[in-house]
């Protein structure tokens, strides 16, 4: 679908790039001739997807360990970033969490883990890099990953909705102030694509998953490749006109029905109490 040399020498950072969509999408950057930086909380996990993708591409990855959830951990990693390579030309804010549970058992604890990576990690990553831009008067690129219940609400995942819609919101804010200085800020709001770690969460039987698959007017989920291809072009500058919009890549799955964890209303509170354990 797109010339090999799309992101021909681009510096791209990719947050929670060590699996799921978050590796899907970084090792499609560097099938396209980016230079990829993968953060996240494990180093051994880094390691092992750094020495995947050296294996397959050469060595035009590098990792750092972070905690997104520190804003000092943060502003030392784009530091070094800017310190080892010159700089970034686009980030992807892929980095998440979520869990299902019923809103009304949630302690405070549960509801900052969500709101800590998803909103203020993002807040953290956009800002430290966003100024340096700024300063530098460099062009860039920022891509973040969003959810169709951004804008229309979930039961049970109600954490990730809220956080969500500051992401998209951020979004948008940040592509009026600072698109007349080169920088475009876009989001993708992907609907179900299967990846190992966030499917044993969030779907917990096969029922659920039939019934996720019926809401799809398409008849299926999507596939990672479908993703990273749109994820590629938005973040290249063959899309440059393209500026504080999101992408919904979801089937049709919610325009047939909004609120994607409304099914979990057919769980027993049995399957509650064992969801607890995962």
């Amino acid at each position: 679908m797109f010339l090999t040399d799309l992101l021909a020498d681009k510096r791209i950072l990719v947050t929670g790039g060590a699996t799921g969509l978050g590796k899907a999408m970084a090792r499609r950057f560097l099938d396209l001739g980016a230079r990829v930086t993968l953060c996240g909380r494990r180093e051994a996990v880094l390691q092992e997807t750094k020495a995947e993708f050296d294996a397959a591409v050469g060595e035009r990855t590098a990792v750092h360990a972070c905690d997104l959830r520190d804003p000092e951990a943060v502003e030392a990693m784009v530091a070094a970033i800017w310190a080892d390579q010159g700089g970034l030309d686009i980030l992807v804010n892929n980095a998440a969490g979520n869990f299902i549970a019923k809103s009304e058992t949630l302690s405070h604890r549960a509801f900052d883990a969500i709101m800590a990576v998803v909103l203020h990690g993002t807040g953290y990553v956009t800002l430290a890099a966003g100024k340096r831009w700024l300063a530098e008067r460099r062009p860039a690129s920022v891509l973040s990953i969003v959810t169709t219940y951004a804008w229309t609400g979930s039961p049970y995942v109600m954490p990730s909705a809220m956080a969500k819609a500051g992401v998209l919101a951020m979004t948008r804010s940040l592509a009026a102030e600072w698109g007349d200085r080169g920088i475009r800020l876009n989001a993708i709001a992907p609907g179900p694509f299967p990846t190992e770690g966030a499917w044993q969460r969030l779907v917990p039987n096969p029922d659920i998953e039939a019934a996720w698959k019926a809401r799809i007017p398409l008849g299926r989920f999507g596939e990672h490749q479908e993703l990273t291809d749109l994820a590629a072009y938005l973040v290249s500058d063959r899309s440059g006109f393209i500026n504080g919009e999101v992408v919904t890549i979801d089937g049709g799955e919610w325009l047939k029905g909004a609120a994607e964890f409304a099914l979990m209303e057919q769980l027993s509170d049995e399957e509650w109490a064992a969801m607890k354990g995962r």
